[in-house]
């Protein structure tokens, strides 16, 4: 916490800034921990496995993934959203949004055996993709996070995340020095799904109460299923354009590719972190500026934007230039093949931060029905844009269709949408101006 305590000592923060502060820290530094605990085992087993096994590991995650935002349903920023409203009934609000998400996990898991037994001919494959599959039941507790996010106080749950973390890393690398099978590496990357499940329920039971006080209400299902609806459209293209490329890999290359891939994917997510926890830990303020005081929250939706994205062309830079000698350095030779990859994929962190900030004011100024149509058409854009490019250019293709499928989901859409006009507006004024203003200008306002 030194440094915590060194922020502190450096500005004059209320206690309200203080509570920001130490939930962005304990944020950054769980995403840290869970990144670099991650990069570091997924490298030992991305060594071990070798390309072929490696990329077979990830296709079984991805394909599991692509089904996942049923599962989900669009709920985590409706949860947050309503959650972080004042006088929410958290109870009420948490015992409906798990009841709806088991269900629809146990829909998911059905529709994934459909889809083995009609499209899978290896038995090993279809038993792992199953195997893994369960993780979707045990991801139904995110509601507990989703609940700490939105009275920012993430600082509890981080930390039994963290331990989680690293007790599931320590297991891997286990498996690695009595050399297990890739079988046993699925099970672990499973298993990680309990681990931090366990961790939610004892923060929500040391710090909140007891779970048996949730209580499932037909009304308020109704609500979240109507308010998520839009989002679970949007949410489905989301998820076939950002894991579909691995499984188009599969099918089109071989697994190899496919673990060449991954492995700059997986670097890229060093970079994609950090735009995304001040994402997370703003919206409740901003939520709460809206609500109260308008002209407050626009002065602050602009100032969110600002962060958002010089934060993200920082890291993108940083990453392009270390792209080599991190693949060299990090995986050896048997990985070169993902350099170019990296250096193309290192610009997805700035469409991404531009995607996930305006789908923050999206959700918040309650316009998310009009999201579909730019995740929708990037969804049919990343699938087209994969198929005539990776038998042309292989994953580097694949990488390109990446950015530019980003690029048109997080900023150019917004031109032909009319109620988004306003963003795209917004991100064209923090682009050319927001450099300057993070300098000039006190960013205090926006953790008020």
């Amino acid at each position: 916490m030194k440094i915590f305590n060194i922020i502190k000592s450096k500005f004059n923060f209320t206690n309200s800034h203080k509570k920001i502060v130490r939930n962005v820290y304990w944020a950054i530094l769980g995403k840290i921990v869970n990144v670099l605990s991650g990069l570091f085992v997924g490298v030992l087993v991305a060594r071990y496995l070798g390309p072929t096994n490696y990329g077979l590991m990830n296709y079984v995650i991805s394909y599991v993934t692509l089904f996942s935002i049923l599962a989900n349903f669009g709920l985590d920023n409706i949860e947050i959203r309503e959650l972080a409203k004042p006088n929410s009934d958290k109870d009420r609000i948490l015992g409906t949004a798990y009841s709806l998400r088991l269900v629809f996990s146990f829909i998911t898991i059905v529709l994934i055996l459909i889809t083995l037994i009609l499209f899978e001919s290896d038995s090993f494959t279809f038993i792992m993709v199953l195997l893994y599959s369960s993780s979707l039941l045990l991801g139904t507790l995110k509601v507990i996070r989703n609940y700490f996010t939105s009275i920012v106080f993430n600082e509890y749950v981080v930390k039994t995340e963290i331990i989680r973390t690293l007790f599931g890393a320590a297991i891997k690398i286990v498996l690695l020095y009595f050399h297990f099978s890739l079988g046993w590496f699925i099970a672990a990357s499973t298993f990680d799904f309990a681990l931090i499940a366990s961790g939610y329920l004892y923060s929500y039971r040391i710090k909140v109460g007891s779970v048996f006080n949730w209580r499932f209400e037909k009304d308020v299902a109704k609500h979240l299923i109507k308010e998520s609806f839009p989002l679970l459209l949007s949410g489905t293209a989301i998820i076939i354009y950002q894991k579909i490329d691995q499984v188009m890999i599969r099918n089109m290359i071989d697994n190899a590719a496919v673990g060449q891939f991954a492995v700059a994917a997986k670097i890229t997510e060093l970079a994609v972190f950090i735009p995304m926890v001040i994402a997370q830990t703003i919206t409740p303020l901003l939520v709460k500026a809206q609500q109260e005081t308008p002209e407050l929250y626009l002065k602050k939706r602009q100032q969110f934007m600002d962060m958002m994205i010089w934060v993200a062309i920082g890291m993108s830079v940083i990453m392009f230039f270390i792209a080599g000698p991190a693949i060299r350095i990090l995986y050896g030779a048997k990985y070169l093949e993902a350099i170019p990859v990296l250096k193309i994929l290192t610009w997805k962190t700035v469409f991404v931060a531009l995607f996930v900030s305006s789908g923050q004011l999206i959700i918040i100024e309650n316009i998310q029905k009009y999201a579909v149509f730019r995740n929708i058409v990037g969804c049919f854009i990343s699938v087209i844009l994969n198929f005539l490019l990776i038998p042309k250019y292989g994953i580097i293709g694949s990488a390109s269709a990446t950015i530019i499928t980003m690029s048109f989901t997080g900023y150019f859409s917004h031109i032909f949408i009319k109620p988004f006009q306003y963003l795209y507006k917004i991100q064209n004024n923090s682009l050319l101006f927001g450099f300057i203003r993070i300098f000039r200008h006190n960013q205090k306002l926006l953790l008020q």
